[in-house]
Formats: C-alpha cells, sequence, structure tokens
C-alpha cells in the first residue's frame, strides 16, 4: 500500500472531501487547500485505501501525515506497522492516543509545540473587547482616523486577480526570492487563489482605501464551529492594515462560528509571539509519532 503513493491532485477531491467530512478533528493542515497549496513545497503525495486518505510528505525528506477518514472504525492494528518506515508528523493528540490504544508499546509520541493550530474565540477577535486588546484596538482605530470607515468587501471571483497583484507587491518588498520560506508561500497562494472556485468552504475578504486593496484575508470553513484563516496579507504603510484586517475578518467572514483557526508557528519566536498577542482559547495539539517494528522472538 504504501508503494501506491501519486501527488496530491484536484482531480480526487470528492474523493478527499468525503472523507474529511468523516475525520473527527479538523486540522487547519488537512484542509484541501492546504494540501495542494504546499503540493511542490513539500513533495506531498496521497492513496486511498481502507476507508481512509493516506499522506506522505517526500521533501527535503519522507514522513508520514496523518491519515484523513473514520479514525475511529479503522483497523489500526493491522494498518499501523505499514507507516514504521518513516516519522508520522502533525499527528492530532485525538489520534495519537487512538494509536497508543491500538498497539500498546509500539507508538512512541513527541510533542510538537510548533505545529500546534492556534484556536481564538471569534467574538474576541472580532470586538476586541477590554483591556486585553487595547493595543489592537488601538491599531483599529488609527487605522479609521487615517483611512475613514474600512471599506471592507467578501472576495468574489472578480477580485483575485487584485489579491495575486497584492501578493506580488507584498512579495517584491519582503523580497520572497531571497526567503524559501517565502517563496514557498508565495506559490501556495497563487496556486490556491489560482484555482478558487474548486475548493469547497473557501471564503475571504479584502480591505481597499481609494478603490486600491491594500489587505486581504483567505479562510475556509473547517467544521460548524470554526473557520480556519490560510493567508491574511497587507501592504506596508498602511498603519493598522493587518489588526484591522483580522478583526473585521472575524466579525463578518466568521460571523457564522465559534472559533478561528489561524495556523500554527512553526517554532518561530516572532511568530509565537506575535500569534499568542491574540489569546487564544485552545489549540489543535499535535505531535510527532514513530511507529516501532514489534519486538522479534
Amino acid at each position: 500500500m504504501m508503494h501506491s503513493f501519486t501527488p496530491v491532485s484536484l482531480e480526487q477531491r470528492a474523493d478527499y472531501y468525503a472523507l474529511w467530512q468523516q475525520t473527527p478533528r479538523h486540522s487547519l493542515d488537512y484542509s484541501l487547500a492546504n494540501l495542494w497549496g504546499w503540493q511542490g513545497h513539500y513533495g506531498l503525495q496521497w492513496h486511498f485505501a481502507h476507508g481512509l486518505c493516506w499522506i506522505c510528505q517526500t521533501l527535503p525528506v519522507r514522513q508520514y501525515w496523518a491519515p484523513v477518514g473514520d479514525w475511529q472504525h479503522a483497523d489500526w492494528p493491522a494498518l499501523l506497522p505499514q507507516l514504521a518506515d518513516a516519522p508520522v508528523i502533525r499527528v492530532p493528540d485525538e489520534l495519537a492516543a487512538l494509536w497508543q490504544e491500538a498497539l500498546p508499546g509500539r507508538v512512541q509520541i513527541s510533542e510538537d509545540r510548533g505545529q500546534w493550530e492556534y484556536l481564538y474565540d471569534r467574538e474576541a477577535l472580532a470586538t476586541l473587547p477590554g483591556n486585553r486588546y487595547h493595543k489592537k484596538k488601538n491599531h483599529v482605530n488609527s487605522y479609521i482616523k487615517t483611512y475613514g470607515e474600512p471599506d471592507y468587501r467578501p472576495l468574489d471571483d472578480a477580485m483575485v486577480e487584485d489579491v495575486l497583484a497584492l501578493q506580488d507587491t507584498w512579495c517584491q518588498w519582503h523580497e520572497c526570492e531571497n526567503s524559501p520560506s517565502l517563496r514557498a508561500e508565495n506559490e501556495a497562494i497563487n496556486r490556491v487563489l489560482s484555482h478558487w472556485e474548486l475548493f469547497e468552504g473557501l471564503t475571504g475578504a479584502s480591505l481597499y482605501v481609494n478603490d486600491q486593496m491594500v489587505a486581504f484575508s483567505v479562510g475556509e470553513k473547517l467544521d460548524d464551529n470554526t473557520l480556519g484563516v490560510h493567508f491574511e496579507k497587507g501592504l506596508n504603510g498602511f498603519k493598522g492594515v493587518y489588526q484591522t484586517m483580522n478583526c473585521l475578518f472575524a466579525r463578518y467572514a466568521g460571523a457564522d462560528f465559534q472559533r478561528l483557526n489561524r495556523a500554527q508557528d512553526l517554532d518561530e519566536e516572532g511568530l509565537r509571539q506575535a500569534k499568542m498577542t491574540y489569546l487564544p482559547a485552545d489549540f489543535v495539539r499535535k505531535s510527532r509519532v514513530r511507529i516501532l517494528e514489534a519486538a522479534s522472538c
């Protein structure tokens, strides 16, 4: 089975979405938009078998990701030994616990804090209440004072070109060509936005100043309670643009949700500090797992 992987493709999206709906824990990592966007950077491949979608990362080294589907009814004692040839990363803790129960003594788990996804109270980000969010509120008020009432617009197909143009400008300013991580993110944004209409639950919004797009946010419905945020960018020189984009996206795009999932920090200290300033309510906790070979007699 583990030799039958093929590159993640949109041709099999219906099969993937069917299994995604059965997955008990919806991590932003495993949304189809994320897999497709980062497919080239990580060399992501998949294989559909035994009622699950198995995911393999081939770059820079071979590693498995957690399988997607109905975790509760999988025959883990029979299936897990097939993952023993490489580590399994980004494994939600709920699944890791199931594996430990299925293969006692053969599931080695180590915490991977950099892969934890940040979960925020949606209403708090939409309203920025009290002293805890005083600095964020000041940035939003400064934006409004400088540029007037925010011109917030939900994304539609016609605006995708503006998003890609803003991303290109942002990349030039931040010299993406000199940064492997920013180059990879730029490719992911272009891949997802160029196939915008093929993803279920994808949503987005933008801010304009004098009919110029100055910020955008792209998210996705992960489940009935959670809206994930894939990408968020603002132009340099527009004070408070990120805080305003964040707040209004939570207020309007997130109106029907209780939580916002704003992805992981990848152990980047500056990014971790920035995410913590928004006061996460919880995390999608994930671990690194090794399936050990059975002891020989």
